[in-house]
């Protein structure tokens, strides 16, 4: 489901991150093929220096079908990324991806908050995060982060996910499944 990035797997995800409905809303908006090559290995090389974390997430064969990263890492907290090819979407990836990826996170990494921010007009993603039962509004909680991410054209909704919430509510989870399972 999750794999470190691989620079030989880039052609398939541009192909995948240049479709219209999710090329507006990636990190990494590269032009062609060869672009987001340099692009992929810049962020490895960021990921060696301990300034992000970047997985390739893979459909049920292993084919790559996005990416999930951590960026502006600083101090155990950093910014989720987070994006899905079309054909891909609304099978179920987007929360296993990201269970996962905050798993390794909060438990190898020690990290102890991730935010998301989401532009307002991204109500698909906007829907995805709040699916998950750990993540949190942090508008008000957070006003300074909230002006600092909103500084430029682009405005963003401001969420989290601190790894309390995320032990209780994924513990919560697997003692349910364990029960309904008996």
């Amino acid at each position: 489901m999750l794999k470190h990035r691989d620079l030989h797997e880039c052609t398939e995800l541009f192909e995948l991150l240049s479709h219209p409905t999710v090329f507006p809303f990636v990190r990494q908006k590269a032009t062609s093929a060869d672009e987001y090559w340099f692009m992929t290995k810049q962020l490895i090389e960021e990921e060696a220096r301990g300034l992000a974390i970047s997985r390739t997430i893979t459909d049920d064969w292993g084919q790559p079908i996005g990416t999930i990263s951590i960026h502006d890492v600083q101090d155990g907290a950093g910014f989720l990324g987070t994006w899905i090819g079309l054909p891909y979407q609304g099978k179920g990836y987007n929360q296993k991806a990201k269970s996962l990826f905050l798993n390794e996170l909060f438990f190898d990494y020690n990290f102890h908050t991730v935010f998301l921010r989401i532009r307002n007009e991204n109500a698909k993603s906007e829907r995805a995060a709040l699916k998950l039962p750990y993540v949190v509004c942090a508008n008000e909680s957070h006003p300074t982060l909230l002006e600092q991410v909103n500084d430029g054209e682009a405005q963003f909704n401001l969420y989290k996910i601190t790894r309390d919430l995320f032990y209780l509510t994924t513990a919560n989870h697997m003692e349910d499944g364990e029960e309904q399972a008996m």
